[in-house]
């Protein structure tokens, strides 16, 4: 079987990381899956949420560190240039999940450990069941991180805080991890499938264009003058109001009724 595993039902696709015997750690498959499949998913106006997760008891484990040894004996330099490599392979998944106008969920239970608070963290929201644990771990094996935590990390808890779980690599709960920002939800193991399903479910109900617009002021915000996220602002609301989402919404609104928004 392959090692990620999609599923489309009620405009939600869900992605599964499906290598449970060794807690969902990324494979060369597994990365070359996900990329396609997200760009897929960018561009079907029939998805209007994705739902990232992981087969099994934990949500991912990270890279695939025992495939490491294999380069192990490699010269340095070698080394250098094969992890630069794989390291940008990563790259355009992140980027796609930043761009794609869909919300995406990540749902973690049991372990997120090194790039799995990556993928976590890079998601538009996290929710997670009252086992789930994280850790960032990069220094036991004697690198730096990877996967966009260094850029989100700080963003959520602050330089301190983020120097100390990425030096450290301690772990902490998913109550913790919501105390600091982190994810968005902590729930019952047995309730995450449900509660997942519920969220995923209220956000492919929205104006997806919109959505698409919102994610792209809030995380374009930190790199903006005032004035150029003004701008990027009005431009924002100028673009959503181009939708019949928009037409609908305000139609709704003078009605007093629910909106049923299509995703256009």
């Amino acid at each position: 079987m392959s090692d990620l595993v999609r599923s489309d039902e009620n405009g939600i696709a869900t992605l599964t990381m499906n290598r449970p015997q060794v807690r969902n750690a990324l494979s060369m498959e597994m990365r070359h899956d996900l990329d396609a499949e997200l760009v897929a998913i960018e561009h079907d106006p029939s998805i209007r949420c994705v739902v990232l997760r992981g087969e099994g008891e934990h949500f991912m484990a990270g890279g695939d560190v025992k495939s490491f040894m294999e380069y192990a004996k490699m010269p340095a330099e070698t080394r250098r240039a094969t992890f630069l490599a794989r390291v940008h392979e990563l790259h355009t998944i992140m980027f796609t999940i930043q761009r794609m106008s869909q919300p995406i969920i990540a749902s973690v239970r049991g372990a997120a450990a090194g790039a799995g608070v990556s993928f976590a963290l890079m998601c538009d929201m996290v929710i997670a069941s009252e086992d789930a644990f994280f850790t960032l771990a990069y220094t036991a094996i004697g690198t730096s991180p990877d996967g966009s935590s260094t850029y989100f990390l700080p963003r959520a808890v602050g330089t301190k805080k983020a120097m100390e779980i990425a030096l450290l690599g301690d772990r902490f709960t998913a109550q913790e991890a919501l105390e600091m920002g982190l994810i968005n939800r902590v729930v019952a193991t047995d309730d995450l499938v449900e509660e997942t399903t519920k969220l995923a479910g209220r956000l492919a109900q929205g104006p997806t264009r919109a959505y698409g617009n919102t994610k792209r002021l809030i995380r374009n915000s930190f790199n903006q003058s005032l004035e150029a996220q003004l701008q990027a602002e009005a431009e924002g609301f100028a673009d959503s109001a181009m939708a019949d989402d928009w037409v609908e919404g305000v139609t709704a609104f003078n009605e007093k009724r629910k909106p049923v928004f299509k995703g256009s």
